[in-house]
């Protein structure tokens, strides 16, 4: 038997009231029981580690989880005053058709993957358009391009005419939200909006949210592992843990006094800086990455009948400058679109470069056979272990993958020792993961995935290791984690690291210089201290204070 609704202490004026959530797949349950209220026009955030159930409890509230077992009530407040609440998880399929996009609309966590690849975004917004409003085609994209621009998308009628993956994460991200916001709904799920975003992206996007939420007057439920973000876009904040609701209140109260043990790890979780010394080496050594003069440019088509006689280019890297000592931490940070993504895959030899660029006092040749000695020397660990990692492969064929190609000889009991002896030192062990060789990716955590790639990475024993923001998709607690044994492999094996990143704090935590990347152009670089304290060009100084905005 349901209890009365509403409980008692449940705000009349609550748009959202959830009691007694329960989420279970196959009879395992994975929310026990939270109760929460959002009012409108509130901003409330949803925060925990990766596998908490924030995302799951988000996804329930639309009935967006295949093959979940749900109970409770989820009340949404009617549009229309006098009209009774509907429970969200009792409504009909048709009905919840049109609360989901109208009325409550999402924002996923990771835009490649909830865009249609086949399909230009302008006709992904004006589709929401189409369904809820019932808008004529070209009515509906004209709405679609005002929608983009103002969300702040450049040039909004040629990016309405875009796919997916001819914009950048941030346009991305921006489209999204314009698909979501279309109908002008009353409640917003962000799920993770800002993840994986620079940090001047990520002020924008937030700025963005909230001259929206204010102009629409929609409350939004925040679900982030930001803490930073909490502290400058909620009012309220509720903690997560393993499918629970340990602690929530006002964003001051519980940041400035945190009661439940689990908010105050939380809150203690920022990077900490463990940066070994830089070891002497000798004249005739020099270092170990040189690059100079490497520009890197793109064939575009011009525009117009022109494209027929010849294609312009795009130049994504102008001249930059750089080098790596051995066991020393170079960090790239600047905006999406920059080039510091260009500039690590040229580094790597996955793209055609003009100028010089040695590793280890050798150049790429172009060819596999000529480069491929080169590629023991240098490795690279990618942003988001789930799409890197084979999902077809086992643990042992993706971590011994390296030694099957650069040492065949060794034969197939030493790839296995040495398989075991790297995934033992990122801390996956036979103990802690029984049948831990013939386990899958997807059986793993997004952090012990990201330890699985740096294990495969180095298995080959490289020299340079080519981070690519190598925690942007991991939640704090997993994140200091995940920098601590990079630190630890650093003083063990000496290692040199390129890291890629939009974070300051792992800057920071992690380097030993900084290089800042504008345009295709390195504007500055030095000494990390150097940098971040007394930068020279406005733009850094731009990037650094837009990262501790959100810190204050």
């Amino acid at each position: 038997m349901s209890a009365a609704w509403p409980p008692e202490g449940t705000p009349v004026s609550a748009l959202l009231s959830v009691r007694d959530l329960r989420v279970a797949f196959g009879g395992k349950p994975v929310v026990h029981g939270i109760d929460l209220d959002i009012a409108p026009g509130e901003k409330l955030a949803l925060v925990g580690e990766s596998g908490s159930g924030k995302t799951i409890t988000a996804l329930s509230l639309l009935r967006l989880v295949p093959d979940a077992q749900l109970s409770g009530q989820a009340r949404l407040a009617a549009a229309q005053p006098g009209a009774p609440a509907r429970d969200l998880l009792q409504l009909p399929e048709r009905e919840m058709r049109g609360v989901r996009g109208r009325e409550v609309a999402m924002i996923f966590q990771e835009p490649m993957t909830a865009l249609n690849p086949l399909y230009p975004v302008g006709e992904q917004i004006a589709e929401v358009l189409q369904l809820h409003e019932g808008l004529p085609a070209r009515e509906a994209h004209a709405k679609a391009v005002q929608l983009l621009a103002d969300t702040g998308v450049p040039e909004p009628a040629r990016r309405a005419r875009a796919y997916a993956h001819q914009l950048s994460g941030g346009q991305r991200q921006r489209a999204m939200i314009a698909m979501a916001l279309a109908c002008q709904p009353r409640l917003l799920l962000a799920d993770e909006p800002t993840t994986a975003l620079d940090v001047t992206l990520r002020v924008q996007i937030l700025e963005l949210l909230e001259r929206l939420q204010r102009s629409h007057g929609m409350a939004v439920l925040l679900i982030t592992h930001d803490l930073n973000l909490v502290r400058r876009f909620a009012d309220r904040v509720a903690v997560m843990e393993q499918g629970q609701l340990v602690e929530q209140g006002a964003v001051a109260e519980v940041f400035g006094n945190p009661q439940h043990p689990y908010t105050r790890k939380l809150i203690d979780s920022r990077p900490a800086r463990d940066v070994p010394p830089v070891p002497q080496a000798s004249s005739a050594d020099g270092p170990l990455l040189q690059g100079q003069a490497v520009r890197v440019s793109y064939p575009v088509p011009r525009p117009g009948l022109r494209g027929w006689f010849g294609r312009d280019a795009f130049v994504a890297v102008q001249g930059a400058d750089l080098q790596i000592a051995r066991g020393e931490t170079l960090g790239v940070v600047g905006e999406s679109g920059s080039g510091k993504s260009t500039l690590a895959m040229a580094v790597l030899g996955l793209l055609r470069f003009e100028g010089d660029l040695r590793i280890a006092g050798q150049a790429w040749g172009g060819s596999g056979r000529q480069d491929r000695a080169l590629r023991r020397v240098v490795q690279v660990v990618f942003q988001d272990p789930f799409s890197s990692l084979s999902p077809r492969r086992t643990v042992a064929e993706i971590v011994g993958e390296g030694l099957r190609v650069h040492a065949p000889q060794q034969g197939a009991a030493a790839h296995r020792a040495r398989v075991q002896q790297v995934l033992a030192e990122v801390g996956l062990t036979e103990e802690r993961f029984p049948a831990l060789l013939q386990r899958y990716p997807h059986e793993f955590s997004g952090g012990q995935r990201q330890r699985l790639a740096i294990a495969r990475a180095l298995a080959v024993q490289p020299q340079l290791l080519v981070l690519d923001e190598p925690t942007s998709a991991l939640d704090v607690t997993i994140q200091k984690q995940v920098l601590g044994l990079l630190q630890r492999l650093q003083r063990e094996h000496g290692l040199s690291y390129l890291l890629i990143t939009h974070d300051i704090e792992v800057i920071h935590a992690m380097a030993h210089r900084v290089l800042v990347m504008k345009d295709g152009q390195v504007v500055e670089q030095g000494d990390v201290a150097q940098v971040l304290n007394a930068p020279v060009q406005p733009y850094t100084r731009q990037l650094i204070a837009a990262a501790m905005s959100g810190t204050e």
